[in-house]
């Protein structure tokens, strides 16, 4: 856990394993995609903290709303269906049709779009003037998985978890991925990273470019003056024969 903490810390996901045979512990940790890092770092330290609780099992599967572990005796990390798959309904509300039109738009719209965007896509539908009808879908494949594998959990997910229609939200708990819908707008902002990189990028070249510039005014300004050293050491040269 440790080893996969301080992958999470630089890119949002991790993998490791120790021991052999039995004694084999394999481990995966994963943030979903709309996740700042920052906010994986805390929210793997909180599925942490759940973890020793399924002591002395030695396989563990953690859902949390931000991120996923997983702890298990054997290499699975290719694996994207399994029997414990299932899907979760959340116990709040129904709405009528127009609401689950949408839901089911935008979660067909998440799975197609997830597995050829690194495993991770995110979609809202709603129709004009009916804000309280839109549909919100999240949905992460785990980055040890293939494009049509990934393809093939989300699939399977979505269709157990639209069994949670007319209620408002529903959560797909699968051995390769997790999905959700919810009539309530659970996504994250959209991190502005690559923003801040180009400023950064643009600072840097402003710098140098400002230190060439120094570089050269300095360079000028010092030829200048030796230029003009030897101007009056030949005109003193010139004096001193005019005398003689």
């Amino acid at each position: 856990m440790e080893t996969i903490s301080e992958e999470m810390r630089t890119r949002g996901n991790g993998v490791a394993d120790t021991g052999t045979g039995p004694n084999a512990s394999y481990g995966l940790g994963q943030c979903y995609g709309d996740l700042s890092l920052p906010d994986c770092v805390l929210c793997f330290s909180e599925a942490r903290t759940v973890f020793p609780k399924c002591f002395p099992s030695n396989k563990a599967r953690i859902y949390l709303d931000g991120c996923f572990m997983r702890a298990d005796n054997y290499n699975f990390y290719d694996q994207y269906f399994g029997p414990e798959d299932r899907h979760v309904c959340g116990n709040r509300t129904t709405k009528g049709s127009l609401f689950q039109q949408n839901a089911r738009r935008a979660i067909q719209q998440a799975v197609a779009n997830a597995p050829s965007n690194n495993g991770y896509a995110r979609a809202q539908a709603s129709v004009p003037g009916s804000s309280t009808m839109t549909a919100y879908v999240l949905a992460d494949c785990w980055k040890t998985l293939s494009a049509n594998s990934c393809a093939a959990c989300l699939q399977n997910a979505s269709a157990s978890m639209l069994g949670c229609l007319p209620w408002t939200e529903g959560r797909a708990l699968y051995t390769g991925c997790f999905i959700r819908y919810s009539d309530t707008n659970f996504l994250n902002a959209i991190s502005t990273s690559r923003g801040s990189s180009r400023g950064k990028v643009a600072v840097i070249v402003i710098v140098v470019v400002s230190s060439l510039v120094v570089l050269g005014v300095g360079a000028f300004i010092g030829i200048g003056v030796w230029k003009n050293k030897q101007i009056q050491k030949k005109r003193k040269g010139e004096s001193f024969s005019a005398k003689n």
